[in-house]
């Protein structure tokens, strides 16, 4: 567990599970994989293993010990639904987010599908608390079935992640969404955003009253392009205390 991170829309991360599988495009320049295997075959590293999917078993209870509460990114590092993680293991990660409930979790995806199937099997005629976010990452329109796939899960608040967005997503609602992320892809073989992608996105934002958080722009780092959209930081979160969807950390809301 980071007890700090530099990504702008969370506190601290957790990785109960490193190491993953390439889905889609979206997956091609990883951050999560280029930051491992930098470190593969270097005897007592964490990611000695490089980015081979592995379970940390002694970090299940991390959050049990950190008192102060955060939002917490879980598995900044891997996809928890990811088909190789057992659903025993998957219960032990959900089994600490609910007891440690004074933190808010953020959970993303690519296996939308799975992350359905397994909370329809937790929850069956319930929802999962509002303290554990779920979410899917998607990068362009070939990918927004993950959007349906997040509608008809049980959850309570429901997140999706336009990054890297490498290409426009079309047409879509966005009601019964409760925010959104956008950013641009970082690394050496950054793919460009364009502005127009961002700006659909945000619009049918504003359309259907969901939280708008623009992450960056990307480029050979994360910070190169900067965060300014129109001129503006825009760093809205779900207002979970209140029947108002949206409100914003850093100023006025829509």
């Amino acid at each position: 567990m980071a007890d700090s991170t530099e990504i702008e829309w969370t506190d601290s991360t957790w990785n109960p599970v490193t190491g993953c599988t390439k889905v889609t495009a979206g997956c091609d320049l990883c951050y999560a994989e280029r930051f491992s295997e930098r470190f593969r075959g270097v005897k007592g590293h964490p990611f000695e293993h490089g980015f081979d999917l592995t379970l940390r078993h002694g970090r299940l209870e991390q959050p049990l010990r950190w008192r102060q509460p955060r939002r917490i990114f879980v598995n900044s590092m891997s996809d928890l639904f990811h088909k190789e993680v057992p659903v025993s293991f998957i219960d032990s990660v959900f089994d600490t987010m609910e007891q440690a409930s004074w933190h808010t979790y953020q959970v993303l995806t690519k296996r939308s599908s799975l992350m359905a199937r397994y909370l329809s099997r937790r929850y069956k005629g319930d929802l999962a608390p509002r303290h554990i976010w779920l979410g899917v990452s998607i990068e362009d329109a070939k990918n927004t079935v993950r959007l349906a796939h997040l509608k008809a899960a049980k959850a309570s608040t429901r997140f999706v992640s336009f990054e890297p967005l490498i290409g426009p997503v079309g047409p879509i609602s966005l009601k019964g969404i409760d925010w959104v992320i956008v950013g641009g892809e970082s690394g050496p073989r950054a793919r460009p955003m364009d502005e127009a992608w961002v700006l659909e996105i945000r619009d049918q934002c504003k359309s259907d009253k969901v939280a708008f958080f623009f992450k960056q722009w990307g480029g050979t780092r994360p910070k190169t392009g900067g965060r300014l959209l129109r001129g503006r930081e825009w760093n809205q979160y779900p207002d979970k205390s209140a029947k108002r969807r949206v409100e914003s950390v850093h100023g006025a809301s829509y």
